[in-house]
């Protein structure tokens, strides 16, 4: 597979398509870079809907639910550069190529009919949240499946079988993200096959659950769900509880769940808010943008860095680095949201992620 290819809507697809027998050392490379850009794309419109809930205290439940799966998605990539590294790679992500654009689709062609946007918090940004983590075939819903997530690691998962040798334990970070914040997967290092299985195993069933189950069974709060279950029950309004008369098991018949008061944040325009006439930002507004992009761009540098050497000490400075610019983010993004859009509809400007190379 060419480097090219890589940048391609449907290099995913491409990917599964080859017969597993040619799924090699640069199969496995192209397919865990592919990976890190997945799940960082996930990252951005899980945040605006979180910066978007006005009072996190009134509506916790959703609001602590929503950063989880944020915290577990960072993880998920940490664990997907580990990958990548364990087998001789460098995982390239502050890379104006392949950095995530919004709105868009999927890096690598999953969901291919997915078009990802960034906006506030609403019916319509959780349907496209469940969209994303959607399983090949979910506990308690009946519909017509497409290429998930869930189906593009299992081939990884397959080709590390195959591949076992290659597992090196090279540049591996190791972090007890769950330990400093409260939730997420600590990073581990991937020396082994187990420790890779597990990995993947984690990843897949944290977003879309067992065939079985919804739960999250790894590192989750009591009666926390997967990511797909999470998501679909804010959107119907109730919880997901155990129904033993349910087809299922399941069913969406528990205490009811409210849809958070949201700041009402409009979806992005391809290129940022100065591509539309109608929304071209003031100096006030136009320097949160700035500074909100500046920051996410250092961002992705530093953890590019923390992936790149061997000294411990340089990783865990860069990793260091990296944590306190995602903390640094919040505040410009809900600045921006406390702006309302020049066209009168009484929507509000939000964070862009666009990526400003150095």
């Amino acid at each position: 597979m060419t480097q090219a290819l890589a940048y391609e809507g449907k290099a995913i697809v491409a990917l599964m398509g080859q017969p597993e027998p040619q799924r090699d050392q640069r199969w496995l490379k192209d397919a865990l870079q592919l990976a890190v850009m997945l799940e960082l794309a996930t990252i951005p419109p899980y945040l605006c809907g979180l910066w978007s809930i006005k009072d996190p205290e009134k509506d916790k439940a959703v609001h602590d639910a929503i950063l989880a799966i944020v915290m577990d998605e960072m993880s998920h990539m940490g664990l997907a550069c580990n990958m990548l590294t364990t087998i001789g790679g460098s995982p390239r992500i502050a890379d104006p190529d392949l950095v995530p654009k919004y709105p868009g689709p999927l890096p690598g062609g999953v969901r291919p009919k997915l078009s990802v946007f960034l906006s506030g918090l609403s019916r319509a940004s959780v349907d496209m949240y469940c969209q994303i983590e959607r399983p090949e075939d979910p506990v308690a819903e009946f519909e017509e499946p497409s290429t998930s997530i869930g189906a593009f690691y299992s081939a990884v998962r397959q080709a590390f079988k195959q591949n076992a040798d290659l597992i090196k334990g090279h540049r591996q970070v190791e972090r007890e993200m769950a330990k400093a914040h409260g939730m997420g997967n600590s990073l581990v290092p991937l020396s082994t096959p187990k420790s890779v299985d597990d990995a993947i195993q984690v990843i897949m069933e944290q977003g879309e659950g067992s065939h079985s189950s919804p739960k999250n069974r790894y590192f989750g709060r009591e009666g926390e769900l997967a990511h797909y279950y999470e998501f679909r029950q804010i959107l119907q309004g109730k919880k997901l509880v155990e129904v033993p008369t349910a087809p299922e098991g399941w069913a969406y018949q528990g205490d009811p769940i409210v849809m958070p008061e949201a700041h009402r944040m409009g979806r992005v325009p391809k290129g940022g808010w100065a591509q539309e006439p109608t929304h071209r930002p003031d100096a006030e507004v136009q320097e949160l943008l700035t500074k909100f992009n500046q920051r996410y761009s250092e961002l992705l540098r530093w953890l590019t860095k923390t992936w790149q050497t061997d000294d411990p000490q340089a990783v865990n400075e860069a990793f260091e680095e990296a944590e306190a610019t995602m903390r640094s983010l919040a505040s410009p993004a809900r600045s921006l949201m406390r702006h309302e859009l020049p066209d009168g509809s009484g929507q509000t400007y939000g964070p862009e992620f666009l990526y400003i190379p150095a």
